[in-house]
């Protein structure tokens, strides 16, 4: 199974987001992520394993904005590997970039 959680707010995100997937944790996974909005441009950060993983991530390279999802992901298909984690992004050259499952989107411009 996996958690998503999404946040449009007045005040940065990210840790409010994993947050989020934390109280989720029950459902089990392999992976996790967050994507953020800041400045019109996709900020996304992952991480395999634990939200401790990712928590470590995002207090080396932070992942500023105020909108923003994060989406745990159980490997059902594909290796439990970091570039595999969710949120994944779709290509630039369709003027938009998804985040999440390939039905989320967040427009970059």
């Amino acid at each position: 199974m996996c958690g998503i959680i999404g946040i449009v707010g007045k005040e940065q995100v990210a840790g409010r987001l994993v947050e989020g997937l934390r109280r989720m944790e029950y459902r089990g996974y392999d992976s996790a992520g967050v994507c953020t909005v800041q400045d019109g441009q996709l900020i996304r950060r992952r991480a395999e394993g634990k939200l401790k993983n990712l928590e470590a991530v995002l207090a080396a390279d932070p992942a500023p904005g105020t909108t923003g999802i994060a989406h745990t992901r159980w490997a059902t298909h594909g290796a439990p590997t970091t570039s595999n984690a969710h949120a994944e992004s779709g290509a630039p050259s369709s003027g938009s970039a998804s985040a999440g499952s390939p039905a989320r989107s967040i427009s970059s411009g």
